[in-house]
């Protein structure tokens, strides 16, 4: 399996936090409606999720996993990371802004401010999207949630850094596309990701669908098919680790929902295997 030392992921939960707050103004068209593929865009920076790019000397993910995550919950380097006015602090609050979509609802959010080179003061405002761990403000981010989290912070990684309209399902309620006329409309699968950057031991991990990693390529979608280099080397998305074809590495597709209800991260050995799967379909 392909990991990440706990130490180089020091950086990776420096976004985590400077204000939750549940909103409950309602917008129309957004609050109480589950999100669909439409707005699900993803243009997350791979070197947001590589820990040579960030602040060495930001919070640890384990040491983050025991706190709810609100203002009280917070390290000093946490918010020195995504308060930082140069290129770090550009990918922490970039991947702050992922993390929020992921894990909360339309009705919460985190703000916050930070002040540029010249003195300037930005105010931020990070609405939640999907909602795959909505208690996490109130209490500690449990294994299954970081699982979840993880995948979906994997799977809104654009190599290019361009949002392409995706469709991400899996056996998660929120996501759980059984039934709906998205099924029919985004035909051409992609892969899946899976992992946990929140364990003793971080690791990402992915696969791809063979028949379509060409036209995953076409679409500017390549952290599971793998991004060809100008010789035809392939290179991964910074630590998401392609680990082959989905057909060999995961269980067949739940037909009803389309999704793969498990991975594995190896084929040899004792294998590891995750239920916590997103699965992507593309137009």
């Amino acid at each position: 399996m392909y990991r990440i030392s706990t130490a180089d992921f020091a950086a990776l939960s420096l976004v985590f936090l400077v204000s939750c707050v549940a909103d409950q103004e309602e917008e129309e068209g957004f609050v109480g409606l589950a999100p669909n593929a439409l707005e699900y865009l993803n243009a997350l920076n791979p070197n947001a999720l590589n820990p040579n790019a960030l602040n060495p000397n930001a919070l640890n993910p384990n040491a983050l996993n025991p706190n709810a995550l609100n203002p009280n919950a917070l390290s000093p380097s946490a918010v020195m990371a995504i308060m930082d006015p140069g290129e770090a602090g550009v990918l922490s609050r970039q991947l702050l802004s992922y993390v929020v979509g992921c894990a909360f609802t339309p009705t919460q959010s985190f703000r916050f401010s930070w002040i540029d080179r010249w003195g300037a003061v930005h105010d931020e405002e990070y609405r939640g999207i999907i909602g795959m761990a909505p208690t996490w403000s109130t209490r500690p981010l449990g294994q299954t949630d970081q699982q979840w989290v993880t995948a979906c912070l994997a799977s809104r990684t654009n190599w290019y850094g361009v949002s392409v309209t995706i469709s991400s399902r899996a056996a998660l309620s929120v996501i759980d596309k059984t039934g709906t006329a998205e099924l029919s409309t985004y035909t051409q699968q992609e892969g899946a990701f899976w992992g946990n950057l929140f364990g003793p031991s971080p690791y990402l991990n992915a696969c791809y669908h063979e028949p379509n990693r060409s036209h995953s390529r076409s679409l500017q979608r390549d952290c599971a098919a793998g991004h060809l280099g100008s010789s035809g080397t392939v290179h991964e998305c910074g630590p998401i680790h392609i680990v082959g074809s989905c057909a060999s590495y995961c269980m067949p597709l739940n037909t009803a929902g389309m999704y793969y209800p498990s991975c594995a991260s190896s084929l040899a050995g004792s294998v590891t295997s995750s239920t916590k799967v997103i699965t992507v379909f593309l137009l």
